[in-house]
């Protein structure tokens, strides 16, 4: 834990690092004009090329990630996949090899006090103030963060159903994952980073914290949510972000996804070609010797006519799913590596 004071001439700032270099949040007078880095003024979020090395193993590998203003966008994939490491690039707690990231056209490594008054982060290791009572951790971010409000924090944990009259050092892990999410939620930034939200929360908890998060991103919030929970990133997202072994694999608009069906069934003899007419609708096609598997993209009807008049079995239609998409990218490309 570490908290240093600053004094500058007429300011005076405060930083608080949590869990060494978790989480910084500032408390400074007005905002100072965004520099245009890295194009368009409608994004809030942007990387070109990140890359962190250290020493020879890559950590992030050339990243490039835009996220609109006012977008919701989930970032998955398996542990070590360098989503975290991107997260404290963003926040300037690390120096990038190569490679440029922006918040709200502001450089994430030179500007980095600027970028910390523009977003509330939650770590996925929440470490806070031991000795200090729920209610006092809450009173105190919500007093040097400039978004930070006492009265929006307290109704946050209450929401959470969060005992504030505990010393943090007496507290369960779920009980600071709510204490860190009552000072995230409650701060009212454009931008929302969260790490893992609902890790040791009950499944109550965890389906009010997806509502909270929901109800910052229909107020206009722009949020990034890191989750192993794919169920949650479909709830609440707009876009999904794959991320494995420190690239970005795969970035699937979600609406779009809504549109897509597997269709699968069983064979008496193999399939045929795919119709030239079909290909733009046909995105994926698996064969055994005894079963298919079929993905489709838009209008189910001619992929289904055109299975109508070859040799299948029992057909089962369902819509493709995150599930089967995060699987394609983690689960067949480990097999690839290990091959």
């Amino acid at each position: 834990m570490a908290l240093a004071v600053c004094a500058w001439p007429g300011i005076s700032d405060i930083l608080v690092s949590l869990g060494g270099g978790c989480t910084s949040l500032w408390r400074i007078g007005k905002f100072p004009k965004p520099l245009a880095v890295l194009g368009s003024k409608n994004l809030m979020l942007a990387t070109d090329r990140l890359t962190k090395r250290y020493g020879d193993f890559l950590a992030l590998d050339g990243v490039t990630l835009h996220v609109p203003t006012g977008q919701c966008c989930g970032v998955l994939g398996p542990n070590g996949a360098g989503k975290t490491t991107m997260f404290r690039l963003l926040l300037g707690f690390l120096r990038p090899t190569s490679g440029r990231a922006s918040i709200d056209g502001m450089d994430c490594h030179s500007r980095n006090l600027d970028v910390h008054r523009r977003l509330s982060y939650l770590p996925g290791d929440v470490r806070l103030f031991g000795e200090m009572k729920g209610r006092e951790v809450l009173r105190f971010f919500a007093d040097v963060h400039p978004h930070g409000s006492r009265d929006r924090a307290e109704e946050t944990a209450q929401r959470l159903d969060l005992d504030l009259r505990r010393r943090v050092a007496f507290m369960s892990t779920g009980m600071r994952q709510k204490l860190g999410l009552a000072i995230a939620l409650s701060i009212d930034a454009p931008l929302l980073i969260f790490d893992e939200p609902t890790t040791s929360l009950d499944p109550n908890v965890r389906h009010e914290v997806v509502q909270m998060i929901g109800d910052a991103h229909s107020r206009g919030k722009t949020v990034v949510i890191c989750s192993h929970v794919l169920s949650e990133i479909e709830d609440i997202c707009e876009r999904a972000v794959i991320m494995r072994q420190g690239r970005i694999v795969h970035d699937q608009d979600l609406h779009a996804m809504r549109r897509q069906h597997v269709i699968r069934g069983t064979l008496t003899q193999p399939l045929p070609q795919v119709p030239h007419e079909l290909s733009s609708l046909i995105v994926d096609i698996r064969q055994t010797a005894e079963s298919f598997q079929i993905e489709t993209d838009g209008d189910l009807r001619p992929a289904l006519a055109w299975l109508a008049d070859l040799p299948t079995g029992q057909i089962q239609i369902s819509q493709l799913g995150l599930r089967a998409v995060y699987n394609r990218y983690h689960f067949e490309q480990s097999e690839a590596v290990s091959a």
